[in-house]
């Protein structure tokens, strides 16, 4: 989430452009839906997160294809599903195995339907679109297999999320020195406030839900910090490529689901490691 350095707006929305009533609205509503399916039957879980990820990749394929870049989102979207899938069922191993596979089959299915013209982008495009974000999202359903899976992918989604809050209130407030002109409203003392709303999020919920030391959460947060900004940027620069303001509509006051996406895939893995390694 892009920080603005004062203010609103007179129509009511910050002056990032949002319409920051509606976007607190969106929030919580996705919030409960994912502690709601987390915390009934866990594999419901797995429901949203496909639903979530599909979106996206809808979103993806189609800014892709106003730039003339054939995306086929039919292979994709039952890739992603068999990924997810492969992840949660079978571990880090199936998860891999699944992704060749699909990897392959969109070769082939583009070798099949539209011919040499324009090949090698069209196909670097498809992969480009597995990864980011089915391929990531496929390390939530790792989060969330473990018996203590719920607890796991509460920790990983809050402290991502206090990294966009925390950015926007220290951006609103204090932020004078732009971070990168990449994204001009993201600054200094933005990426400042994410550091500590994450490292306080992370380090609390580590020691309550897992029983984790301090430093673990704190570490876990830190990192999350900085690769929710990066997660940011890399989107950013997407957009700004492809000529467009947002990846979709679909949000009110965010967007569309990868512009809440970007964040959350990019700190995927690192997360999973630590958390791996820690419990």
């Amino acid at each position: 989430m892009d920080e603005s350095t004062a203010g609103t707006s007179p129509s009511g929305g910050s002056r990032t452009g949002r319409n920051l009533p509606a976007a607190i609205a969106v929030g919580l509503g996705l919030g409960a839906l994912v502690i709601g399916s987390l915390y009934t039957v866990k594999e419901l879980f797995l429901l949203v997160l496909a639903g979530a990820v599909g979106v996206g990749v809808v979103e993806l394929t189609q800014a892709f294809g106003s730039r003339g870049i054939k995306v086929p989102t039919v292979p994709l979207l039952g890739g992603m599903v068999a990924m997810l899938a492969a992840a949660y069922w079978g571990g880090p191993v199936w998860l891999l195995g699944a992704f060749v596979v699909v990897v392959f089959v969109l070769l082939i299915w583009r070798m099949l339907s539209d011919g040499t013209d324009g090949y090698v982008r069209d196909t670097t495009a498809s992969v480009f679109i597995l990864v980011y974000p089915p391929l990531l999202a496929g390390f939530a359903a790792l989060l969330l297999a473990p018996g203590d899976g719920r607890d796991r992918v509460v920790i990983f989604i809050a402290v991502t999320v206090a990294s966009d809050i925390g950015g926007y209130i220290a951006g609103v407030l204090f932020g004078k020195h732009q971070l990168t002109v990449i994204s001009p409203k993201k600054t200094w003392e933005g990426l400042a406030g994410s550091v500590i709303a994450c490292v306080a999020v992370g380090a609390w919920l580590v020691s309550w839900l897992m029983d984790g030391q301090l430093w673990q959460g704190a570490l876990i947060g830190a990192l999350v910090a900085v690769l929710a900004t990066v997660g940011d940027l890399i989107e950013s620069i997407i957009k700004r490529d492809l000529g467009i303001k947002d990846l979709g509509t679909l949000l009110p006051g965010h967007g569309g689901l990868m512009d809440r996406l970007d964040s959350l895939v990019t700190t995927l893995v690192p997360v999973w490691l630590l958390m791996t390694l820690f419990f």
